[in-house]
């Protein structure tokens, strides 16, 4: 199979972690201990998150006495993209030692006329109180929102619309390497009127993107990971009821937060829809059991476990998840 993996930003840096080198590292190897079993078993592509590295970078930038400007964010997402997939490629190096492995810097582009350069809602960098947060704000004219405790800044996302690299990707799995890519969703970049490539403040969705390489590839599956089991329905009510497996449609029909579950349901339920394969959210460490339809929450057009064709028996116990409305029970 030709697998698509999504890191969550938690899976690099989880809240509370200080955004220390080291602390990332540890981290990064914890993830490739899970996708390991997927590589030694599937072509196996890795996208990752940047929100809190690539907010790291912009806090020096605009801190540094030495620049007349801060960097832009497309600058600072390619950064990421490099210090990322060094650790990423290092250490999948590490445990794949008969694979060769390439991380890439990827262009995402998008449209200089996306409504959202208007309305940021990607959340980027550190989390903050309230108070430290608006003040951030006032003083070096961000956006903040909550997000969920906490504050953080928040930045245009405008919608992936291609990726540029994409040919190059497919040939590296095509001859059996594991391809690191896409990171942080992709270098922002639109055409100018001239046709040439010119980088924009902004930063892209990692999950968008993931599901738009993951279609321009003919991926078999496309895995978000990140630090929760399963997608949530009701999540913080009374009558919150994790999921099992669903279909786009009920999916769709679910609340989430723009700029956290919210890409990922849209993710998903966008792969699913093009292309009649297998897409789901979970949790980072069960990666090789959400790809054999045991964990996480699964996407079909069916809303069937795609291997089988047949729904998994009901769960039981605390944390029992029922089938969504609209959705085979």
């Amino acid at each position: 199979m030709r697998v698509v993996v999504a890191l969550g930003g938690n899976a690099l840096l989880k809240r509370g972690d200080k955004p220390d080198a080291d602390i990332q590292l540890t981290n990064v190897r914890r993830a490739v201990a899970a996708l390991a079993p997927l590589a030694r078993e599937h072509e196996l592509v890795v996208t990752h998150g940047n929100g809190p590295q690539v907010g790291v970078l912009a806090l020096q930038s605009a801190a540094d006495p030495a620049l007349t400007h801060p960097y832009p964010f497309d600058v600072l997402g390619a950064e990421t993209q490099g210090m990322i997939g060094y650790w990423l490629l290092q250490s999948l190096q590490n445990v794949l030692p008969d694979r060769q492995v390439c991380a890439l810097i990827n262009q995402t582009l998008v449209s200089v006329a996306d409504p959202a350069f208007a309305e940021p809602t990607k959340f980027v960098g550190q989390s903050y109180d309230e108070p430290t947060a608006r003040r951030l704000a006032a003083g070096r004219g961000w956006t903040v929102r909550q997000d969920g405790a906490y504050w953080r800044r928040v930045v245009p996302s405008p919608r992936p619309q291609r990726i540029v690299e994409t040919r190059l990707i497919r040939q590296l799995l095509s001859h059996g390497a594991v391809a690191v890519c896409a990171g942080g969703g992709g270098v922002p970049v639109i055409r100018d009127e001239n046709g040439l490539l010119r980088g924009v403040e902004a930063v892209v969705d990692k999950d968008l993107t993931a599901a738009l390489l993951a279609e321009s590839l003919e991926a078999d599956a496309l895995l978000l990971l990140t630090d929760v089991p399963r997608v949530v329905r009701g999540f913080g009510t009374p009558e919150a009821t994790p999921l099992t497996h669903t279909t786009p449609a009920a999916l769709r029909a679910e609340s989430f937060p723009a700029g956290s579950m919210g890409p990922k349901a849209e993710a998903v339920c966008r792969f699913v829809e093009l292309t009649g394969d297998m897409a789901a959210i979970g949790a980072l460490d069960q990666a090789a059991d959400i790809l054999a339809g045991t964990a996480g929450t699964l996407v079909t057009p069916s809303g069937r476990y795609p291997h089988t064709g047949a729904c998994p028996p009901p769960a039981t116990g605390p944390g029992a998840a029922a089938a969504p409305e609209g959705s085979p029970s």
